[in-house]
C-alpha cells in the first residue's frame, strides 16, 4: 500500500450454515502476503462451527492477524480511522443483514459494516436463506442502494467440481476478486467449449 500498511480486509463469521466460507476465507487470506485479517466470531458462529465443521472458536480465531470480540464495540476497526479495504460476512445471517440495513451496530459485526459503508469501502454479505421472504429481499435492497454487495454463496457447475471443498473454493475465490487480491482457488472461465451445440430448440 502506498502508506506502507498491508492491506485489511475485516472478516465476519455469524450463526448462519455455512460456517465453512467463513473458515476457508480466512485461511486463504492468512496464507496471501501482505494481507492483515481481522476476525470477528460471533456467539451463534461457534455454535454452527462446532456443528457444521467441529471446530472450536479458538481454532478459528488463530487463523487471523488480529481477533476482536462482538461485543467489543470499541475495538480498532469500529471507527472510520480504521484503515482497511473492507469486510466480508460469511456467512451473513438474516439477523446480521438487517442490523446492517438499519444501522443498528449494537454490535461489533454490525458497527464494523456500517462503518465500512460511511467510509464508501467495500462490504460483502454472503448471505445464507431460502427462501427469502419480503424483510430479507428489503434489506438486502437496502444495502445494495447503501453500496453493499450482496453474495449469496451459490454454487456453481461449470468447472465441474468434484467435491464440496472445491465448489467452496470457487466461491471463495469470487468473493477475493471482488477485493482484487490473487488466488488459485479455481479455474477461471474460457469461454464455451469448441462444437458445443447451440442449435436453438424447435
Amino acid at each position: 500500500m502506498p502508506d506502507g500498511r498491508p492491506r485489511r480486509l475485516v472478516v465476519a463469521i455469524t450463526g448462519a450454515t455455512g460456517a465453512v466460507y467463513g473458515v476457508r476465507l480466512v485461511q486463504q487470506l492468512a496464507a496471501t502476503p501482505g494481507i492483515e485479517t481481522h476476525l470477528i466470531v460471533s456467539d451463534a458462529a461457534v455454535l454452527t462451527l462446532h456443528q457444521e465443521l467441529g471446530m472450536q472458536r479458538r481454532e478459528v480465531e488463530a487463523l487471523a492477524h488480529v481477533v476482536h470480540k462482538n461485543r467489543d464495540v470499541g475495538a480498532s476497526i469500529a471507527s472510520g480511522s480504521f484503515q482497511s479495504d473492507g469486510m466480508v460476512i460469511a456467512p451473513c445471517s438474516m439477523k446480521t443483514l438487517a442490523a446492517v440495513a438499519l444501522g443498528l451496530s449494537d454490535n461489533l459485526i454490525a458497527r464494523a459494516a456500517d462503518v465500512v459503508l460511511k467510509e464508501r469501502r467495500r462490504l460483502v454479505l454472503m448471505v445464507r436463506e431460502t427462501p427469502f421472504n419480503l424483510a430479507h429481499l428489503r434489506n438486502m435492497t437496502a444495502v445494495t442502494e447503501m453500496g453493499g454487495v450482496i453474495f449469496p454463496p451459490l454454487p456453481s457447475f461449470y468447472h465441474k467440481p468434484e467435491s464440496i471443498d472445491e465448489m467452496v473454493d470457487h466461491t471463495v475465490g469470487r468473493v477475493m476478486d471482488l477485493f482484487g487480491v490473487e488466488h488459485a482457488l479455481a479455474p477461471r472461465w474460457g469461454g464455451m467449449k469448441a462444437g458445443s451445440d447451440t442449435t436453438p430448440d424447435t
